[in-house]
């Protein structure tokens, strides 16, 4: 069978496909799984434990004489079926099970494996102090997804077979255990104490889970149900800090998903060393203890907030109604992610969160275009967990907001809540949610589905405006640049909003809109108007996933920018004027930056101020720096960072001196600074400062000293720079540094001798051989960076021992990225030295010439 399996060819973008995809389905159901029952005893000092799954199986007919089931290194000391041994054959991944007697149709049979583990990897995580971090806390927890449930326990690994569960297990005091559903038993037995946790309604085996620690309790309730954070003792504060709204999250997404929340509590444990963000066990998320903010940290970090509600709602998408297989996670995935966009609309208001979907945009772009491109649902790939993408989460999200925009509020809430009653406590595929929208609305979006859902990419508009003042007819020509001249593959054909604008004096702007059909690659469309617009707005409302670029004249930039009450029309027409350039350009961003009423704005005109080459850009940056929202001083000064002289240098020193309120504005200067720095000869100064932000500013997750690293990783000819960033790779070091650390070796290597580039690989491939998820991701994303092909091997070596299928994919793909970069890199090194040389003197002279036609204007 050829290797692709659909068409790839995807308009120059990589294939998602590496060697070694296939499709995937679900296994033959031999019949269906009633209930599971875990009986544990944790030997926590040894890292090891022993116990019996017992699996109630109903089988679907009579005479099946044989079971598998999924079991990774465990080691399997008996199999029972009603108490009866039975003969197996285990090869350290698949149980093998021979039934005597044969299967009864409808006769439930009780399948009790008596097994034990120890050291695993993968599954069931035991967190423990060393040598290293002796205050690292004790705590053992479970991670399902996608299908690592079988390194802890044996069972039927796929999310299609839903069943009740419950969990015993045995922990030595002080530890307590949480788990799914409820607590309905609890026995003490000297140093030890045994809890007993039910799970009454049905749930795939991805979502069992089990967490053990010393923690702290902190009670909260929703309805009457239990709401409970766990974390580790001494935090109880940012606990409630972070998780607090919790409750009126329940409240909210009940509303909105039109279902009660349906299990017995919510539970949140804050975990050590979790291998991702959060965890949407059924009723018992799991999170990471780098969530949990401190008062300074949530000055400006809204990151926790969004992942407290994304993993909540998975608790009706993703746990309540559950995907059949993972080629669908996107149902799932891409609603916890649009209801990150739901909550921040009813905390933040509008504006916020129409910014918000434009950042999750963003981040699909941004893989689509560096990445790979490919359709959302696919069967076909190596292992589930490659799925688990910027396609399948932002992707997932804007289509949901389609969806919304195509049907009105009330519409789309009607099919959401038809979908979730229909679908609760029962399998479903994509087709189910189309069937739901058709059920509840009559609509059929098989077309939507068809253009964003089974097949990859998405629109490049262009477009252009033009006035004719004597027929008063507005002529916007709007191009699909996506798709080849001639070629009708890659086509989106989609009713899209034109708007007309009209500022008013006072208020807000009117609109004379009009629904135009693009389906061509370049169209054009008349339309007669009263009177000349100030602006136009292309995708009325921006509810549409695509690009767009903006031909239009200043003047009409000028007045959107002004006076669109849209966010992300102005945040594109400030795109645009930077583009345009110039000091008419600049004025108007200049004005924004003060004036626009939204930080998101503010933010993002920063950052177009900064594409404009002129000394004048940093007169207009420099005053963001006093901005009341730290979000825009941390874009200001990223902005300053990409303009490079003395001015900008002074500027961002003296901030880093004397500190901001917010983490994130420091850390952003820590590595401003060190950009800016490498280009007008002040490295040793830079180092020096940036040494003393190390020794003086630990703090909240090692954020300020982590851009420090990132400031030094941009000295990239300097030792002393080397040796510093070296230092801090050392076991030992708080792990958030640690691993920034890591990931700074690539970036710095690019202008080191090559005794030194040497230092670089030796220590990178000492690193490789750690086996924590984090530190080999750092370790692929600083090799990935490198322009030596001896980094090839050392990623090559990661991708054949790492347990991960992430990591595995990342270093394969980290390979064919220093392969090409590998081979040219003398010559691109010295044109990348020799352009940033042109590109100062250009600066220069176009700043003077501005200037000089500025006066001579001014003179006229």
């Amino acid at each position: 069978m050829p290797h692709s399996y659909f068409d790839t060819e995807n308009n120059g973008h990589k294939s998602f496909e590496l060697p070694g995809a296939k499709p995937h389905y679900n296994p033959d159901r031999p019949g269906q799984v009633e209930h599971i029952y875990l009986d544990l005893n944790l030997d926590i000092p040894n890292q090891s434990y022993s116990g019996t799954c017992t699996i109630s199986l109903k089988p679907i007919c009579t005479g099946i004489n044989s079971l598998s089931l999924d079991a990774v290194n465990l080691n399997i000391e008996s199999v029972q079926v009603d108490g009866i041994n039975q003969a197996f054959d285990y090869d350290k991944s698949k149980l093998d099970i021979r039934l005597e007697p044969a299967t009864e149709i409808g006769k439930v049979i009780q399948i009790a494996i008596a097994y034990s583990v120890e050291k695993p990897q993968r599954g069931l995580y035991f967190i423990a102090p060393d040598k290293h971090y002796q205050s690292k806390p004790t705590q053992v927890w479970t991670q399902g997804e996608d299908e690592d449930s079988r390194f802890w326990f044996p069972c039927f690994d796929y999310p299609g077979q839903l069943a009740t569960s419950e969990i015993k297990v045995k922990v030595p005091n002080p530890f307590i255990a949480i788990s799914n559903g409820r607590l309905i038993d609890t026995q003490a037995d000297g140093d030890y104490k045994t809890y007993h946790w039910l799970q009454e309604q049905v749930h795939p085996t991805y979502l069992m889970t089990l967490a053990v620690g010393d923690f702290a309790e902190i009670q909260d309730e929703w309805q009457g149900k239990p709401v409970t954070y766990y974390v580790e003792k001494g935090r109880e504060e940012d606990a409630r800090r972070s998780m607090g709204k919790t409750p009126r999250m329940i409240e909210f997404f009940s509303d909105k998903y039109g279902y009660r929340y349906a299990f017995p509590k919510y539970a949140q444990v804050c975990v050590d060393d979790f291998i991702f963000g959060g965890m949407e066990n059924t009723s018992t998320t799991l999170l990471t203890d780098r969530c949990l903010l401190d008062e300074r940290a949530a000055l400006d970090n809204r990151n926790t907030e969004s992942l407290v509600a994304h993993e909540l709602a998975h608790q009706w998408f993703g746990d309540l109604v559950v995907i059949k297989h993972w080629s669908h996670a996107w149902i799932k995935e891409g609603m916890a992610s649009y209801s990150e966009v739901m909550w921040t609309q009813q905390e933040y208001g509008n504006e916020e969160a129409a910014y918000y979907r434009l950042l999750e945009a963003r981040n699909y772009l941004a893989e689509d275009s560096s990445r790979y491109r490919r359709p959302i649902v696919t069967h076909v790939y190596r292992e589930a967990i490659e799925l688990y993408d910027r396609h399948l989460y932002e992707k997932g999200s804007c289509v949901y907001h389609m969806i919304r925009a195509e049907l009105g509020d009330e519409l789309f809430w009607n099919a959401i809540h038809t979908f979730v009653q229909d679908n609760a406590h029962k399998t479903v595929e994509t087709v189910d949610l189309l069937r739901a929208i058709e059920k509840a609305t009559g609509r059929n979006l098989l077309f939507l589905f068809d253009q964003y859902v089974h097949r990859g990419g998405h629109p490049d508009f262009q477009v252009a405006y033009s006035w004719d003042a004597d027929s008063k007819l507005a002529k916007v020509t709007v191009t699909q640049t996506q798709a080849k001249p001639g070629s009708t593959t890659d086509l989106f054909d989609l009713k899209i909003p034109i708007a007309f604008g009209y500022a008013q004096e006072g208020g807000e702007s009117q609109f004379k809109t009009f629904a135009v059909r693009l389906y061509e690659r370049e169209q054009s469309f008349y339309f007669p108007l009263e009177e000349k617009p100030q602006f136009v707005s292309f995708d009325a409302g921006n509810n549409y996933l695509k690009t767009v670029t903006l031909e239009y004249a200043l003047p009409e930039l000028q007045a959107q920018l002004q006076y669109d009450p849209d966010p992300i029309s102005r945040i594109y027409a400030a795109a645009a004027l930077a583009k345009k350039g110039g000091l008419e350009a600049i004025k108007a961003l200049a004005t924004a930056l003060k004036s626009d009423r939204f930080w998101g704005v503010r933010v993002e005109v920063a950052k177009s101020l900064a594409e404009i080459k002129l000394d004048q850009a940093f007169e207009s940056l420099v005053v963001g720096l006093e901005d009341d929202n730290a979000l825009v001083r941390r874009s200001v000064v990223e902005a300053l960072a990409q303009i490079k002289n003395k001015d900008s240098y002074k500027a961002i020193k003296t901030l880093l001196k004397k500190g901001d309120a917010s983490y994130y504005v420091e850390a952003s200067a820590a590595r401003a600074l060190g950009a800016i720095a490498s280009t007008i000869s002040k490295e040793e100064k830079a180092v020096k400062l940036l040494n003393l932000v190390l020794e003086q500013r630990a703090g909240w997750n090692e954020v300020v000293r982590s851009g420090a690293i990132a400031g030094l990783s941009q000295l990239k000819t300097s030792q002393a720079a080397l040796d510093l960033i070296l230092e801090y790779t050392e076991a030992g070091v708080p792990q958030a540094l640690r691993l920034a650390a890591i990931r700074a070796l690539g970036a710095i290597s690019s202008g080191q001798t090559p005794v030194n580039l040497e230092r670089i690989l030796e220590r990178l491939e000492q690193l490789a051989n750690e086996t924590f998820f984090l530190t080999q991701v750092s370790v692929v994303v600083a090799l990935g960076q490198m322009e030596t092909i001896k980094a090839m091997g050392i990623l090559s070596a990661l991708a054949s021992q790492t347990p991960d299928g992430r990591v595995r994919r990342m270093a394969e793909e980290a390979v064919q990225q220093v392969q090409a970069k590998a081979g040219s890199q003398q010559a691109t090194k010295q044109l990348r030295e020799e352009l940033d040389l042109l590109k100062a003197a250009n600066q220069e002279l176009k700043s003077r010439l501005e200037t000089l036609e500025a006066k001579s204007s001014t003179k006229g």
